[in-house]
This record gives C-alpha cells, structure tokens and sequence, in this order.
C-alpha cells in the first residue's frame, strides 16, 4: 500500500468482507441474536488492525422457519468496525442500502496530535 490510511482501508474492506460472508446463513432467533452479535464482535476484535467493532443484526427480519429459527442474510447487518494502521484510522460500515447489503469507508484519517517523531 502507499500508505497507512489506504492499507486501513484495506484492513476495514477485507474483515467486513470476511464478516459477511462468514456469518450469512447462521441459524440465528430473535432470542439468540445478542449472543450471536458478542460471538462476531470478539472474533473479529482479534484479527490484526482492528481496533472496535459493533454489530447489530436486525431482528425485525429474523422469520422464523417451521423449526423455530432464521438464517442471517446480509440486510440483517448494521456493523462499524474500526481499523488502525500505524498512525491512520479507518471507519467503515456494513448496513443495508436500498436494499442490498452495502459496505462502505464512512472516515479515513490520520490520529490527530500524535507525533511521528
């Protein structure tokens, strides 16, 4: 990479994408949502450059089938992770967007008041 802010970028794009594609199609219910949302968060956490993470599945989607439990899709998804790569950050997003399961950078910047010296 050129530089830190754009291999934060990468770091953000290649754990939402490793996130998404991990974790769709998960049993998952409305009761056992909390749990599932912990169990991404502390598995991502530990990946190296990831500084938060925040996940929410939207349970207003989660229909049961005839055995009691849904399956995640991508538009159950609202996550924010956070990645830190030397002195930059990246702020990025993984939340439905008309209809399609929509990553984006919300922010990327260097840390403020941090000296490289």
């Amino acid at each position: 990479m050129k530089n830190d802010c754009e291999q934060a970028v990468f770091e953000a794009g290649i754990k939402l994408g490793a996130l998404y594609h991990q974790w769709v199609g998960t049993p998952v219910s409305k009761e056992s949502a909390a749990s599932v949302e912990a169990a991404i968060e502390k598995a991502v956490i530990l990946q190296p450059f990831v500084e938060e993470i925040s996940v929410r599945l939207d349970r207003s989607l989660m229909a049961e089938n005839r055995f009691g439990y849904s399956e995640l899709s991508g538009l159950m998804f609202d996550v924010e992770i956070v990645t830190r790569v030397g002195f930059s950050y990246c702020r990025a997003r993984l939340a439905p967007d008309k209809g399609y399961p929509f990553m984006q950078v919300v922010e990327c910047n260097e840390i403020p008041g941090i000296s490289r010296h």
